[in-house]
């Protein structure tokens, strides 16, 4: 199914959120598995896309495993077709380098994510992600979506925080909109801040005056710990989807709980471990499986061993 056809469905989305160093292609498959109905690349940045090769393969292998790369591997993983769909993030504020940039990735992947939340040291160096927020870069994301938008046949779509003021984050995304993002994925919180980028809950009354104001879809990111937060986020929101990031590093089978209504009777695996915390131990050696079976130039041997320190220490 195309991603335009998940947001025509009834059911909402269920989307991995893109997470530095941990979105890999392992473990978005293991989201897969468990109910993740789309998953999103980590931010991507422009100039290691054009200037550096090796970078360039390795993430169109995340994003593609049945890429024939010139002295690649081939051995893929039992699950290939969950690789997709798949979203490729990309950041930045030079709107030819990040077209120019697209134009190596997009055969590879189903759609292309403009980040406009990240509030990292880096981001505010550079000048990308949340802090182009601000209203005298407007123009400049507008331009941005716009020139992908008007490049390429696949869905072109944000993801963003909070403006400051708030009040402002409506009037951005509708710009976002006009400008050709197919839809808007809000992280209701601040962005601009790298030591209270979590701090508090998130503001939900926010993604429900965009699921009222766009008439584009709308998915809602923040205050998913549990299932029952799915539920009051999309029954308050009207959202049409959810997008969950560290809960998943942690446990991936919490994708499933949120579409079990979904999958039961069709799904076996869903039935067997509904509602079950995986045992540390069986879920790291399922990803290590996985990871086996990716090709060859897909896994970072420092980020499998990050996604099983995330596993070993999760709590509940």
């Amino acid at each position: 199914m195309q991603i335009t056809g998940l947001f025509a469905s009834d059911s909402p989305v269920y989307a991995a959120a893109p997470m530095i160093n941990q979105s890999d292609l392992a473990f978005r498959v293991l989201t897969r598995r468990y109910g993740a109905t789309l998953t999103y690349t980590q931010m991507l940045h422009p100039d290691k896309l054009l200037y550096d090769q090796g970078y360039l393969e390795h993430h169109i292998l995340n994003m593609d495993p049945t890429s024939n790369l010139s002295g690649l591997g081939t051995g893929y993983c039992g699950d290939l077709h969950l690789a997709k769909p798949v979203v490729a993030q990309v950041c930045g504020n030079d709107v030819q380098k990040i077209v120019e940039a697209c134009k190596k990735i997009v055969g590879h992947c189903d759609a292309i994510d403009l980040n406009l939340g990240c509030p990292l040291k880096s981001a505010r160096d550079e000048h990308y992600g949340a802090y182009l927020l601000g209203q005298k870069d407007w123009p400049l994301v507008e331009s941005i979506v716009s020139a992908l938008s008007h490049t390429f046949p696949i869905p072109i779509s944000t993801k963003i925080r909070l403006c400051n003021p708030m009040e402002q984050t409506l009037p951005l995304a509708k710009r976002l909109a006009l400008a050709g993002s197919s839809w808007v994925a809000l992280h209701a919180r601040f962005g601009a801040s790298t030591r209270k980028r979590r701090h508090g809950p998130a503001h939900l009354s926010q993604v429900k005056l965009l699921k009222e104001g766009l008439q584009v879809p709308v998915i809602s990111n923040g205050n998913v710990r549990a299932y029952e937060d799915v539920m009051r986020n999309l029954e308050f929101t009207g959202a049409n989807g959810i997008m969950v990031g560290e809960t998943l590093l942690g446990n991936p089978w919490y994708a499933l709980t949120i579409t079990l209504g979904l999958y039961v009777g069709s799904n076996p695996r869903l039935s067997l471990f509904a509602g079950i915390t995986p045992d540390p131990v069986q879920i790291s050696l399922e990803y290590l499986e996985v990871c086996r079976g990716c090709p060859e130039g897909s896994v970072d041997l420092e980020i499998a061993k990050k996604h099983v320190k995330h596993f070993i220490d999760f709590q509940w």
